[in-house]
């Protein structure tokens, strides 16, 4: 699957231009951020909290500048703070974040698109994206953004959902199409939010795919770790030394 272009942004399945996907993602965040959390727990029955975990356990060596892209309400953020850290959740959506710091999570909020990040050049150390990535517009600019802002031999670690095992996705399948739009609508009130989040799942590169498209942006040291069977995955990159 290749990563949608400029001229093939698309919403809900209609084209439409860059900016008016851009304006409509955001608008899908914005109404469901109070209740995002818990969506995310009743529909991965908890275990996203697991895969969130894991991705900070395997960057815990990490110190630095450590930014947390599409953090949103800062789930994640509030894993990666420690010691000698200092931990910046960047999102484009102030509704979500304002959750997040609502929780006294000791972060920096700093309002940001992945297609134009507010950070120099090899400033990062670490940066991390959960969930975010097939929410860009672009995701090749996406990209270049994150190996731009990372210092040589810095660590780019993105946890999406992927491509489950074979014998795992006929199941998955229809659990996603059938049921999580109605807990969409029983619980945040916004089914078609939750439809266009199945959607953009469906249209997001493989695990081989997003793997190529990293080392063709000048990414080294590619590799992926599946989760739960391949229906999530964690991607790890390093900007070169």
């Amino acid at each position: 699957m290749t990563p949608e272009t400029p001229a093939s942004a698309s919403f809900g399945g209609t084209a439409v231009s860059p900016g008016e996907r851009r304006r409509r993602i955001r608008g899908v965040f914005e109404a469901i951020a109070p209740r995002y959390d818990l969506m995310n727990d009743l529909m991965s029955f908890g275990i996203h909290r697991l895969w969130k975990r894991t991705l900070a356990r395997r960057c815990e060596d990490y110190r630095g500048i450590v930014v947390d892209l599409a953090g949103g309400t800062g789930d994640m953020a509030a894993r990666l703070c420690a010691e000698g850290r200092t931990v910046i959740v960047c999102d484009p959506s102030w509704a979500m974040m304002s959750v997040g710091r609502r929780r006294g999570i000791p972060a920096v909020w700093s309002a940001g698109e992945a297609e134009r990040l507010p950070f120099a050049s090899a400033s990062v150390d670490l940066l991390t994206l959960s969930f975010g990535l097939r929410n860009t517009t672009e995701i090749g600019a996406a990209l270049a953004e994150i190996h731009r802002v990372l210092k040589p031999g810095g660590c780019f670690a993105c946890l999406e959902f992927s491509r489950p095992a074979w014998w795992l996705a006929p199941v998955y399948d229809r659990y996603s199409r059938l049921v999580i739009p109605r807990l969409g609508a029983a619980v945040a009130g916004r089914p078609e939010a939750y439809t266009y989040l199945i959607e953009s799942i469906r249209r997001f590169p493989d695990q081989q795919a997003l793997a190529a498209t990293l080392s063709a942006t000048g990414f080294q040291s590619v590799h992926w770790e599946n989760l739960s069977f391949g229906i999530a995955c964690i991607h790890y990159a390093r900007r070169s030394p």
